[in-house]
């Protein structure tokens, strides 16, 4: 079994950055991501990468803020985010799944404990 921990969140003013990173792959759940939950709101999708290549993908809400990598490690995953506002505050969850695409499309994916991302102004 799959055991994830998420490193990084805290608190950070609007457009500064943070790094969450992920710790725990296996060879038998290649795909990685980040879920976010903000308070009153559902779970929803965050960012995705296979280790097999490939796959990396983050959602709308982030494009051009957020970029998902893998670690140097190849144990780990990291999600940057930069330029951060209000609206980024929420728990974010590490995902591991079979593919990066069940990982976007939430099917069965192990789940991390999540991690708090606060954003001021």
């Amino acid at each position: 079994q799959v055991q994830l921990e998420e490193f990084g969140g805290g608190s950070a003013q609007v457009g500064a950055s943070l790094r969450l990173t992920c710790t725990g792959r296996t060879l038998n759940r290649p795909g990685m991501g980040w879920y976010r939950q903000a308070p009153g709101k559902s779970r929803e999708y965050v960012a995705s990468i296979s280790w097999h290549g490939g796959g990396d993908r983050v959602a709308d809400s982030v494009r051009g803020r957020f970029t998902i990598s893998k670690g140097g490690d190849e144990n780990s995953v990291i999600l940057q985010m930069n330029n951060l506002v209000l609206e980024d505050t929420a728990i974010y969850y590490c995902a591991a799944g079979d593919t990066a695409a069940d990982v976007r499309n939430g099917w069965n994916p192990v789940w991390g404990q999540g991690i708090q991302v606060t954003v001021s102004s």
